[in-house]
C-alpha cells in the first residue's frame, strides 16, 4: 500500500511539471523569432497581406496569445498534440511514427554506457595508481570532452567512408527488402555507429562515477569487516563494494536516460536516423510550431517517466531505502 501510494503521488507530480513545461515551451516557441505564416506563404509564391492573414486565420495565429496557450493546454489535456500544418498530419501521429527509432537508438546508447562505464569504472577502482587505472581515466577524458558531433563525423569518417566497414545514413539499406533474421542483421549494422557514438560520453561519466564511488565505498567500516572475516576480495568487491558503489551511478543514469532522448538530436542529424531527434530539427527549420511543442512535450514525459522508475529501482538496489 505504501508503494501504491507513493507511485500515485510521484505520478502526480510527474503530470504537474508536465503541465508547466508544455506551458514554458509554449511561451518559448512564441517569442523565437521566425513566422511560421511567412514561411509557408513564401514557399507557396504568394506573400499577399490577404493570403497570409488567411493562413494564420486557419492556423489558429491571429488569436491573443493567452488564448492560443489556453486552448493548447485544453488538447494537451485530452491527448491531443494538434495538428502539423507543414506536413498536414496529426503531430502523435508523427511522433509515434519516430518514436521506435528513438527508443531503439538511445535504449541501445544507454544499455550500452552503463555496461561498459561501469565495467570500466570497476576495474579503474580495483586497479587504482596503476597503469590500467591511468589509462581508463584519460580515455575517459578524452571521450567526456569530444564535441559529439565531431564524433559521428569522424565515426563516418573512418569506419564508413575509410573503411567501409558500417553504413554512414538511416536505420536499414533501403531497397533491399530484408525480413527476418537479415532484417535484423541490417538494422545492427546500421545502429552500431549511432549506438556507439552517442554511448561513449555517457560511458565516460558512469565510468568516472563508477570508479569515485567504489573508492569511497571500499574505505568504509563493513567493507574493512568482510575483508577481516576472509571473505575472498572478488565476493567483497561484487556484493559489498559495487552494489552500494551503484547508488550514485543509478541516481544519475535515471536523470541521464530522459535527457538521452533529447541529446539525440545531434546523432541523429549526422547520421540521419528517422527518430524524434531528427524530427525535432526539420520541425525547427520548418518553424512547425505544433510539431516541435510536441516532440518537446514527448521528450519531457521520457524523462519524468524515466526519473519515476529510478525511484523504484533505488528501492531495488538497496531495501534500506524507504520510499516516502
Amino acid at each position: 500500500m505504501k508503494r501504491l501510494q507513493y507511485m500515485l503521488t510521484r505520478v502526480a507530480q510527474g503530470l504537474l511539471a508536465l503541465l508547466l513545461i508544455a506551458t514554458v515551451n509554449f511561451m518559448l516557441v512564441r517569442a523565437a523569432p521566425g513566422d511560421p505564416v511567412a514561411v509557408i506563404a513564401g514557399e507557396a509564391g504568394a506573400s499577399d497581406a490577404q493570403f497570409v492573414a488567411q493562413l494564420r486565420t486557419q492556423f489558429g495565429l491571429d488569436q491573443p496569445v493567452s488564448t492560443q496557450l489556453g486552448r493548447y493546454l485544453g488538447h494537451v489535456l485530452q491527448g491531443d498534440l494538434g495538428f502539423s500544418y507543414r506536413q498536414q498530419q496529426p503531430v502523435l501521429t508523427l511522433i509515434l511514427d519516430r518514436l521506435p527509432a528513438t527508443l531503439l537508438l538511445t535504449g541501445t546508447a544507454f544499455a550500452l554506457s552503463l555496461l561498459f562505464g561501469v565495467t570500466l569504472g570497476a576495474l579503474a577502482s580495483r586497479r587504482a595508481g596503476q597503469w590500467l587505472d591511468s589509462l581508463i581515466t584519460v580515455v575517459a577524458l578524452v571521450f567526456y570532452a569530444t564535441p559529439l558531433y565531431w564524433l559521428a563525423m569522424m565515426a563516418v569518417l573512418l569506419f564508413s567512408v575509410q573503411l567501409a566497414w558500417l553504413p554512414a545514413f538511416g536505420h536499414m539499406t533501403v531497397g533491399a527488402g530484408h525480413t527476418g533474421w537479415a532484417a535484423f542483421i541490417d538494422t545492427g549494422r546500421h545502429l552500431l555507429l549511432p549506438a556507439l557514438t552517442l554511448a561513449l560520453f555517457y560511458m565516460a561519466v558512469y565510468a568516472r562515477m563508477t570508479r569515485a564511488a567504489m573508492l569511497d565505498v571500499a574505505q568504509m567500516d563493513f567493507v574493512k569487516t568482510a575483508r577481516a572475516k576472509g571473505l575472498a576480495a572478488g565476493r567483497i568487491l561484487r556484493a559489498h563494494v559495487l552494489r552500494n558503489a551503484l547508488l550514485p551511478v543509478v541516481t544519475l543514469a535515471g536523470i541521464q536516460a530522459g535527457g538521452m532522448i533529447g541529446g539525440a538530436v545531434l546523432t541523429e542529424t549526422v547520421f540521419a536516423w528517422p527518430g524524434i531527434g531528427r524530427l525535432m530539427f526539420d520541425a525547427l527549420l520548418q518553424r512547425d510550431y505544433n510539431l516541435l511543442l510536441g516532440c518537446f512535450l514527448v521528450t519531457a514525459a521520457m524523462a519524468v517517466l524515466f526519473n519515476l522508475l529510478t525511484d523504484l529501482v533505488y528501492t531495488l538496489v538497496d531495501p534500506r531505502i524507504e520510499l516516502q
